[in-house]
C-alpha cells in the first residue's frame, strides 16, 4: 500500500524503514528536511493516491492536534488519518469529530517497541471502525511482530490510546519493582554477584521479562549504574492512567507509587522529608541531619 507518514524521528523512521522493508510505498515528512520524503504537508499529501492515508508519530497535544487540523484541510472523502503517537485518549473523539465532519476517517493506534521495533516489531493497539481499521491493515501488519502484537482494542476513539496508557503505567510499576529489588540487593554486604543474580532470574522464574533483559544489558555495561543519574522523566501516560483510575474509583496503590517515585526523583533534597524529619524530632527527638557549616562536619544527631 501507499501510506504518508508524518514525523521521523527514532520511532518515525524506523518505522518507515519497516514498512518499506515489506514492499509498500512511504512517503514522510518531518520537519527535520534530511529526514523528509516531501518538502511540506501538502506536497506529501499529493504523492499518495486515494484513497489517502496518513499515520502521524508527532508529539502529542498540540503539535498533534495542529497537524490533523491541516490535514483536515488536505484530505477528503473516504481518506483515514491514524495517529500512532502517544495522544492522551481523550483528545480521540476531539480529533475523530473534527475529520469526520470531512468524511476522513480516524484510527487511534498506541505503538510501543521503542528502538527495538525494527527489528523484533511493534506492539500495535487501534481503536476505530472496522471500515476505518481495514484501510491501514495491510501497514499494520506490517509492523506488528511475525507472532500476536496486534489488537483491535475498540470501536470507539480513543480505545486504543487507552489501551496503550495502561500498558505504560504497568510499565512504570514494574520497571520500579526490578529497580528497588536492585538497591536492596546493592545495600546489603551479602550478595556478590548482584548483575549474575538479575541475569539468573532470566530464565525459569515467573518474573522474567523483556524489561529485565534490557536491565540486565545496563548493568553489564555500568554494573553500578554509576555513569547514570537516579532521575527519572514520566512520559505523561502514567500520570493519565492514576487519572483515569481516579474518575474510575479504581485503586491502583502500586502504579501510583511509581509514577511518584519519578516525581521524588527529580528532588535534590525532598521538602517532604524535611517536615517528616522535624516533625519526628519534635514528638520522638529523633536525630535530624544538618548540612555542614562551611570547614565543619555535618551535625550526624
Amino acid at each position: 500500500m501507499d501510506i504518508g507518514l508524518v514525523g521521523l524521528g527514532k520511532m518515525g523512521g524506523n518505522m518507515r524503514t519497516r514498512l518499506r522493508d515489506a514492499g509498500h510505498t512511504v512517503v514522510g515528512f518531518d520537519r527535520n528536511p534530511d529526514l523528509a520524503d516531501a518538502d511540506s504537508l501538502e506536497a506529501m499529501v499529493e504523492r499518495l493516491p486515494s484513497p489517502k492515508v496518513v499515520w502521524l508519530m508527532v508529539p502529542s497535544g498540540d503539535p498533534t492536534r495542529d497537524t490533523i487540523r491541516q490535514l483536515a484541510g488536505l484530505l477528503g472523502e473516504g481518506d483515514l488519518v491514524v495517529d500512532g503517537g502517544n495522544s492522551k485518549w481523550t483528545d480521540d473523539q476531539v480529533n475523530a469529530d473534527l475529520l469526520a465532519d470531512r468524511g476522513i476517517g480516524f484510527v487511534d493506534c498506541g505503538v510501543s517497541g521503542g528502538v527495538w521495533g525494527l527489528k523484533n516489531g511493534y506492539a500495535l493497539m487501534c481503536g476505530g471502525s472496522d471500515e476505518d481499521l481495514a484501510k491501514v491493515q495491510p501497514a499494520l501488519d506490517a509492523l506488528k511482530p511475525d507472532e500476536g502484537g496486534f489488537v483491535h482494542a475498540g470501536k470507539k476513539p480513543g480505545a486504543g490510546h487507552f489501551a496503550k496508557m495502561v500498558h505504560n503505567g504497568i510499565e512504570y510499576a514494574m520497571m520500579q519493582s526490578y529497580a528497588e529489588g536492585w538497591e536492596l540487593l546493592e545495600k546489603v554486604d551479602l550478595v556478590d554477584n548482584v548483575t549474575e543474580v538479575f541475569d539468573s532470574w532470566r530464565s525459569g522464574t515467573v518474573i522474567r521479562s523483556w524489561l529485565l533483559d534490557l536491565l540486565v544489558s545496563a548493568l553489564e555495561e555500568d554494573g553500578h549504574l554509576d555513569k547514570i543519574a537516579g532521575y527519572a522523566e514520566d512520559s505523561g501516560e502514567g500520570r493519565w492512567t492514576v487519572e483515569a483510575a481516579i474518575d474510575n474509583a479504581v485503586p491502583m496503590h502500586v502504579i501510583a507509587a511509581s509514577l511518584f517515585a519519578r516525581f521524588t526523583s527529580r528532588q535534590d533534597d525532598s521538602p517532604a522529608m524535611k517536615a517528616v524529619a522535624a516533625m519526628r524530632n519534635q514528638f520522638g527527638g529523633h536525630a535530624v541531619h544538618t548540612e555542614p557549616p562551611v570547614g565543619g562536619d555535618a551535625n550526624p544527631g
